[in-house]
């Protein structure tokens, strides 16, 4: 009788430290038996007789029989090892197994044909309940954050998140419950119940968000697709009291006009930089990244609009902001555009870009250790927003974004630590500069850590 034991059936051919024994190594050869029955598994079809699966505790088994059925179909022993390892990362998916090792044996028994295998999955499940913490520094904030998790309720990969930060500037927490279809993962339906409270002094405002969403996730073809209805009562109030008239007018105003109606349509592409957007209606990107050996050049473009329905004014926590390390360096957080006594209120329509090119330390310091964290960066970053309160028609929007461009350049040094921490000082030269825009003379300093 011979064994094929896997952790991993990838890469193929059978052979190597995850799949144990090499093929020509499955069939012992002291008996004649044992040889003719190598012949057929190696040279001929083969049969799946039985499909076991062994390590379960609370995971219901018709949920893991959608994700295993393939492997039946299988007509020779490399194909059963092939799909044998598709069921195996299709049940690490529904992350309710710590572990997952598959074992291929030929059948016993009476009903045993010549030709026939069974597969064996043994499972590990994950703990009950797990629990999670971290802090993070960005942005001149530091924040504390606390998770708990219940995966695999009630046995069908259903999973139950509670998540509760604590910052310095912010705190939020809330409750999510993710339901997926037996069959289709992809198919899902998430729950939550939120707060969040948080504080944006260039505008001396401070906003609390109490709401409940659903959400309902789905392929259709080569792309996904997410339907989502959400309920917020939002809640807006003055930071400090030297907060301007036209942001006490603009708190006064959302009170009066809150409501749970309306429409939103966005369009997202992955983007390394993003422009602040408390709550826009609607914003895309595009980046294009080249990387020749250790040099990379990257180029980006993002934008957006917000257009109010049925007349009423934009609330200032919808608008769109603009400046910063993660936008347009060289201007304050934020700061760019309508402002009121020191208070930016944000525009409704923006774009802005970025073109940056990284490469090694001059001369290589380091080569081959720490000086291999460092990189130059020579930046391009352009950028505008304005309201869409003036002019008549789409044409003078356009023509009101492409007017009076904030601009910067500059050349400095970037430490990347991985996916945990990135520090960046600059050397920019802000342009453009309009009156009542806030821009930092010559150095800025980006610093983000997350520390688990």
């Amino acid at each position: 009788m011979g064994t094929v034991h896997a952790k991993s059936l990838d890469p193929l051919p059978m052979h190597g430290r995850d799949l144990g024994v090499h093929p020509d190594d499955l069939i012992e050869p002291p008996e004649q038996e044992q040889e003719s029955k190598q012949e057929i598994l190696e040279n001929k079809d083969v049969v799946v007789q039985h499909v076991n699966i062994e390590g379960l505790g609370r995971t219901k088994e018709d949920l893991l029989g959608y994700e295993i059925s393939d492997v039946f179909h299988a007509k020779s022993l490399i194909d059963v090892m092939k799909r044998a390892h598709v069921a195996r990362l299709r049940l690490l998916r529904l992350g309710i197994f710590k572990d997952v090792e598959v074992l291929i044996d030929t059948s016993e028994g009476t009903d045993a044909l010549p030709n026939g295998l069974d597969v064996t999955f043994e499972v590990t499940e994950i703990k009950r309940l797990t629990g999670s913490y971290n802090t993070m520094v960005g942005n001149n904030e530091g924040s504390m954050v606390l998770g708990l998790k219940l995966p695999n309720m009630f046995g069908r990969a259903e999973k139950l998140t509670f998540q509760f930060s604590y910052g310095t500037k912010e705190t939020s927490y809330g409750l999510s419950f993710f339901k997926p279809q037996p069959g289709f993962f992809e198919r899902n339906l998430t729950l939550n119940l939120y707060k969040v409270t948080g504080q944006f002094p260039w505008s001396s405002l401070k906003e609390t968000d109490r709401g409940v969403s659903a959400e309902l996730n789905f392929p259709l073809g080569v792309t996904s697709h997410t339907l989502k209805w959400e309920g917020v009562w939002r809640e807006l109030g003055c930071l400090a009291r030297s907060a301007s008239f036209a942001v006490r007018e603009e708190i006064k105003t959302t009170f009066c006009l809150l409501c749970f109606r309306g429409a939103l349509f966005r369009i997202n592409q992955v983007s390394e930089q993003k422009a602040h957007t408390p709550a826009s209606d609607a914003h895309f990107y595009k980046v294009l990244r080249l990387n020749i050996r250790a040099t990379v050049l990257s180029a980006s473009l993002w934008g957006g609009m917000l257009y109010p329905i049925k007349g009423q004014p934009s609330c200032i926590a919808d608008r769109f902001y603009l400046g910063g390390p993660t936008s347009v360096r060289g201007f304050g957080m934020y700061s760019i555009g309508p402002q009121s006594e020191g208070d930016y209120l944000g525009g409704e329509a923006y774009w802005a870009g970025g073109l940056h090119l990284y490469t090694p330390l001059p001369f290589r310091p380091g080569k081959g250790g720490f000086g291999d964290l460092f990189r130059t960066h020579f930046f391009l970053n352009a950028g505008n927003l304005c309201n869409l309160n003036y002019g008549e028609g789409p044409q003078a929007h356009l023509q009101k974004l492409a007017e009076c461009i904030r601009w910067s350049y500059g050349a400095g040094i970037v430490l990347r630590l991985g996916n945990i921490a990135r520090l960046e000082l600059n050397y920019c030269v802000p342009m453009g500069v309009q009156s009542g825009d806030r821009y930092i003379l010559r150095f800025t300093q980006i610093c983000k850590i997350s520390v688990i």
